[in-house]
C-alpha cells in the first residue's frame, strides 16, 4: 500500500498557485538550503502517514472553496522524495477534477514523466544557476536537478519560476543574467516570482539544534526584490520577443 508522510496543511491557501487552494506540505527533504524556512520539514521522521485515498478525502471538503481556479498544492519539504504517493494522489485528485500543482525544487526520485501526466501547473523553485552555486546553498550537486527539468520541458505543463533573493548571493545584475539563460529552455513559463529572503525561521533552527548557516545575515529588502522582479520579467518579455 502506497503511503505518504505529511507534516501540515495550509486550508485556505492564496500564495502557492492560482484561486484558493489547500496546501499539503510533505515531510522530508534531502535539499539543504542555507535559507531554507521550514527547518522542521527536513528530517523524514515525524509527520502522519496517509494513503492517497485519505488524503483526498480529506482535502474534499474544501472542494467548494476551489471554485474555477483554485485546487491542492503539495509543497514540502520536497514533494519528490514521495514521488509515489504524490502521483497515485494527484491521479484520483484529477478523477475528482481537482487542479494539481507541484511545488518543487526538482530534486527527488522515482518516475517523473508519470507524475507530470497529474500535474496542471509547476511551481519550479529555482536555488541557484551555477554549479558552485547550487552546491554552496544545498549541499548537493546541480546535475540532480536535469532529470527533473527534462521530464518537465517534454511534459509541457506550465510553470511558475520562483526565485528566492538573496543579499549579495542573487541579488546581482550578473545573477539576473544568469537567471534568464537557465530558465530560457523552458517554454512554457507562465509566471516569475521573486521571493525576498527573510529569516523568520531563525527560532526554528534554535529550537530544533539545527545548524544555521545564513544566522546573522540580513533580510532581503522587500521593495528592491519586488523592483529586481519588476526588471528581470522586463528582460524576460524582451528575450522572448526577440
Amino acid at each position: 500500500m502506497i503511503t505518504g508522510k505529511v507534516a501540515k496543511f495550509e486550508t485556505l491557501g492564496m500564495l502557492d498557485g492560482p484561486g484558493v487552494r489547500t496546501v499539503v506540505f510533505l515531510q522530508g527533504c534531502i535539499l539543504r538550503c542555507a535559507y531554507c524556512h521550514n527547518p522542521a520539514l527536513l528530517s523524514f521522521q515525524g509527520g502522519q502517514e496517509y494513503t492517497p485515498k485519505q488524503l483526498l478525502e480529506k482535502i474534499m471538503r474544501f472542494k467548494n472553496y476551489y471554485k474555477d481556479k483554485g485546487g491542492v498544492t503539495v509543497s514540502g519539504g520536497e514533494p519528490l522524495c514521495q514521488t509515489e504517493f504524490v502521483t497515485e494522489f494527484f491521479r484520483i485528485c484529477k478523477q475528482e477534477n481537482i487542479n494539481t500543482c507541484l511545488d518543487t525544487s526538482g530534486v527527488g526520485f522515482g518516475d517523473f514523466e508519470e507524475l507530470l501526466k497529474y500535474t496542471d501547473l509547476v511551481l519550479l523553485d529555482i536555488k541557484h544557476t551555477s554549479k558552485q552555486g547550487f552546491k554552496e546553498l544545498t549541499l548537493i550537486e546541480k546535475d540532480r536537478t536535469f532529470q527533473f527539468h527534462d521530464a518537465l520541458i517534454k511534459s509541457g505543463v506550465p510553470i511558475w519560476i520562483r526565485q528566492v533573493i538573496i543579499p549579495d548571493v542573487t541579488d546581482s545584475q550578473e545573477y539576473l543574467n544568469s537567471l534568464l539563460g537557465e530558465i530560457s529552455k523552458f517554454k512554457n513559463i507562465q509566471k516569475i516570482e521573486f521571493l525576498p529572503f527573510h529569516t523568520m525561521a531563525n527560532n526554528v533552527y534554535e529550537d530544533l539544534k539545527i545548524e544555521n548557516r545564513f544566522k546573522g545575515k540580513q533580510a532581503m529588502d522587500n521593495a528592491k526584490a519586488m523592483e529586481l522582479q519588476k526588471q528581470f520579467i522586463e528582460m524576460f518579455n524582451k528575450n522572448n520577443k526577440a
